[in-house]
């Protein structure tokens, strides 16, 4: 269940961070509506990798709609293998 906290808990941050974990960010309200997220760095790191490498695969896929897919040989001899 999402940890949900309006934004004035703040005023007592020590015991909001407290409650942030891994994979179990603590969301912020202003004003009843869903403003902020509070995570641990690492989760950002690795949300951050997974948009990266989300926007390299569709750049690969784009170029391969544009330019044509290489077969499976064609590949392996461009990787040298």
């Amino acid at each position: 269940m999402p940890n949900i906290k309006p934004i004035s808990d703040l005023r007592n941050y020590t015991e909001v961070l407290k409650e942030v974990k891994k994979d179990q960010p603590v969301y912020l309200t202003r004003n009843g509506r869903g403003a902020y997220a509070i995570v641990e760095i690492g989760e950002l790191d690795r949300l951050k990798a997974a948009l990266q490498l989300m926007a390299k695969l569709e750049e690969g896929e784009q170029s391969a709609r544009e330019q044509g897919w290489l077969a499976a040989e064609e590949a392996e001899a461009a990787l040298g293998l």
